[in-house]
């Protein structure tokens, strides 16, 4: 491989797109020279606003053929996870796959066995480890500054209404699929372990008019945790809030607390008579992680060139998934959920 990663992105919708433009031109070390979808209208968007793309497939499987692709960002539909990233690592391409991983644990098992026995490496799409505010968080707990973690609570709202495929929960799990699969992922991380036990429930207050068609639809949820090492930590998340899009950490210690995150897009504000103080809202997480996108994709080029290990491994995509699936559980069967027993 020469000194510079050649990259074919792998599905070239909404989120592709996001890749897209890192790699055209803001990650170091990489060249995006293929993409892959089966839709020409995504192809063509991509095309239009980034030009000169050397290769363009309709089959990932033609584009894994090229000798001129090191690696592939996969950002297809989940369901097609699985199958990519697997021929992806028959055939020597390193890998970056987007979250959710896959459908199921085992699949994830068998996506980190085929990486790891043909000697690639296996990056997962969890951004906020990567923003420079959640990374100093993780900083200043290895740090020790506020003494012993004793609890973590982190929330993800989101602006969006609801498509209508979202109502069905068994498919796209609620908002615990939908927003806190990063939460999840985060708690980890602040943690250091393992999750012991889970506790979700789940309740429809913003849209009651789907409650007799889609009776298990929820919009709004709360997540208690334990882990593991006696951290306890509790998510909440929530769909179509509609003021903006909200994502903040408080760690508490023995000695202090952490804050990450605000709800503000910026440091500025306007007060005027009869209207108090007034603040510009985070319209969306495009906004908020712009630069963390970013720098996932260096460190996924630097992982390679340095044959380093991924920050964001296949294990962290796998746990992450098993929590989205045991949390769903837990509202449904309307009880805990004990993981010690899986």
């Amino acid at each position: 491989m020469s000194d510079k990663v050649k990259i074919c992105l792998i599905g070239c919708g909404r989120a592709g797109m996001i890749h897209a433009r890192s790699y055209a031109g803001s990650v170091k070390n990489a060249e995006l020279i293929a993409l892959c979808d089966p839709m020409d209208e995504n192809l063509d968007a991509v095309q239009q606003e980034l030009k000169e793309i050397r290769w363009i497939y309709h089959d990932y499987r033609e584009a894994l053929k090229n000798p001129e692709i090191d690696a592939v960002i996969v950002v297809t539909p989940t369901q097609f996870h699985h199958d990519i990233v697997i021929a992806a690592a028959e055939a020597g391409k390193h890998v970056f796959c987007e979250k959710p991983m896959a459908n199921t644990a085992e699949e994830c098992d068998e996506m980190i066995k085929a990486c790891a026995d043909h000697h690639v490496k296996l990056q997962l799409g969890f951004m906020r480890r990567f923003d420079k505010s959640f990374s100093r968080g993780k900083e200043l707990i290895e740090s020790g500054s506020i003494g012993e973690v004793s609890m973590i609570k982190s929330n993800t709202y989101g602006p969006s209404e609801p498509k209508l495929w979202m109502f069905d929960v068994r498919k796209s799990y609620g908002p615990i699929g939908e927003v806190n699969s990063h939460d999840f992922d985060t708690l980890r991380w602040y943690a250091g372990s393992e999750v012991k036990s889970i506790h979700a429930l789940g309740h429809n207050f913003r849209s009651p008019e789907m409650a007799e068609q889609f009776p298990e639809y929820y919009d709004t949820c709360t997540v208690m945790l334990e882990f593991e090492n006696g951290i306890l930590g509790v998510i909440t998340g929530a769909q179509y809030v509609k003021y903006g899009y909200d994502s903040r950490t408080e760690i508490l210690g023995t000695k202090g607390i952490i804050k990450v995150g605000s709800q503000k897009t910026n440091e500025v504000e306007m007060v005027t008579p009869g209207q108090g103080i007034q603040m510009d809202s985070m319209d969306s997480w495009r906004t908020l992680f712009h630069d963390a996108y970013i720098a996932e994709a260096n460190a996924f080029v630097q992982c390679i060139l340095e044959d380093s290990e991924p920050k964001v491994t296949g294990h962290d995509g796998k746990m992450a998934l098993v929590l989205v699936h045991e949390g769903l559980r837990s509202i449904l069967e309307k009880c805990p959920i004990d993981l010690t027993l899986k």
